[in-house]
């Protein structure tokens, strides 16, 4: 079992980088194949063709972030305090997998988000709606629309590892995935986002 969820694993790892540089329609399962180091009888083995494997790839960030906050007791914090929290696994589990980024824009660019629908995303962001309603209720938030604010708070943390592939030339001498940078972005973020969004 634990050789099965292995492979499995090698073959995410693999398919996510050939998808977040080619998309879905550009992907080559062969090229996965190679990269998880199995043949492609084990690709089929384990998940059929392109599209259930693609499908698997979307799901798991967002299993993997979901995981991830339920394990927290953001109505233990005040709202401040959980929205800082939110921030930094947000952006942590970004820097931990800048390619992610590009895997959603070809989704967008390529599907026009018929995938992503399936993903339940919704449910991640249930947990900030939250926070800001009660933010807002408590009064340490001023008024928001609640769903257009997470988009601007998921734009400060996330753009940054959207941009980082261009970027990277117009500054060649930063490396803005470093520890120290990423530590920084995140201190910047919160600052920005609390800025715009306290009473």
């Amino acid at each position: 079992m634990r050789d099965a969820q292995a492979t499995q694993q090698q073959i995410l790892d693999a398919a996510e980088q050939e998808f977040a540089r080619n998309g879905l329609k550009g992907a080559r399962m062969s090229a996965i194949a190679t990269g998880a180091q199995v043949t492609s009888a084990t690709l089929h083995y384990y998940f059929e063709n392109k599209e259930n494997l693609y499908k698997a790839v979307l799901q798991r960030p967002v299993n993997e972030v979901q995981a991830i906050l339920v394990q927290q007791n953001f109505d233990a914090l005040a709202p401040e305090a959980a929205l800082k929290q939110m921030i930094r696994i947000a952006i942590a589990n970004e820097a931990a997998n800048p390619q992610r980024q590009m895997l959603w824009f070809q989704e967008a660019s390529q599907n026009q988000g018929a995938y992503f629908k399936e993903c339940h995303v919704l449910a991640l962001h249930k947990h900030l709606l939250k926070v800001l309603e009660r933010g807002m209720a408590e009064g340490t938030f001023r008024p928001l629309k609640p769903f257009l604010a997470l988009t601007h708070i998921l734009s400060v943390c996330l753009f940054y590892f959207t941009v980082h592939e261009n970027w990277k030339h117009l500054t060649p001498e930063v490396d803005r995935l470093t520890s120290e940078m990423i530590e920084e972005h995140t201190e910047a973020a919160i600052t920005f986002i609390l800025a715009g969004i306290r009473r």
